[in-house]
C-alpha cells in the first residue's frame, strides 16, 4: 500500500506564524534556531542564567530584564554593604533578528552601574589622595613679605 507522503515540518515553536517570510528559510512555528536558542549571563556575579538555559521568544524579554534588575540590586547591595553609593545603573536590552526564520527577538541585555565609595580603607581612594596630596602641597602657599 501507498500512502502519502507528508512533507510538512513539525511545529517546534506552537503558537507562531506558519508563513515563512520572503527569503527565510523557515517559519517562526518551524525555526530549528529559535527553539534551540539559550541565554547564558557571563559576569561574576551569582545570578541566574548561570548555565545556558533557553527562554521561548514570547517570554525573552521579560526575563532578560528581570535576569538584568538582579545585577542592579546588586549593586546597591554592595554599595550598602560598603558604604558606598550607586550613583548610576542602566540596563540595556537588545534585539536581533533570527537568520532562519525573521523574526525579531531579545537577544540578551546588559546592566551599567557606578557606585562612589566613601570608605577611607578603599585602597584605590588611599592611593589618589596621596596622589593629590603630593600635588598640590604649597600650592596655596602665601608668604608676606615685610
Amino acid at each position: 500500500m501507498v500512502g502519502a507522503v507528508n512533507n510538512c515540518k513539525p511545529i517546534l515553536n506552537p503558537g507562531e506564524s506558519q508563513n515563512a517570510k520572503p527569503g527565510r528559510k523557515s517559519s517562526p512555528a518551524e525555526c530549528e534556531t529559535c527553539k534551540n536558542r539559550k541565554y547564558q549571563d557571563g559576569s561574576n556575579e551569582m545570578v541566574s542564567f548561570k548555565a545556558a538555559a533557553h527562554i521561548s521568544p514570547e517570554a525573552a524579554a521579560s526575563r532578560v530584564r528581570a535576569h538584568e534588575g538582579e545585577h542592579v540590586s546588586n549593586a546597591y547591595k554592595k554599595a550598602a554593604q560598603n558604604n558606598g553609593k550607586v550613583l548610576q545603573a542602566s540596563v540595556s536590552i537588545f534585539t536581533e533578528i533570527c537568520p532562519e526564520c525573521g523574526r525579531t527577538y531579545v537577544s540578551g541585555g546588559e546592566t551599567r552601574t557606578q557606585i562612589k565609595y566613601y570608605n577611607e580603607e578603599n585602597p584605590y581612594q588611599k592611593a589618589l589622595k596621596t596622589q593629590d596630596s603630593a600635588k598640590y602641597a604649597g600650592l596655596a602657599f602665601d608668604k608676606k613679605l615685610g
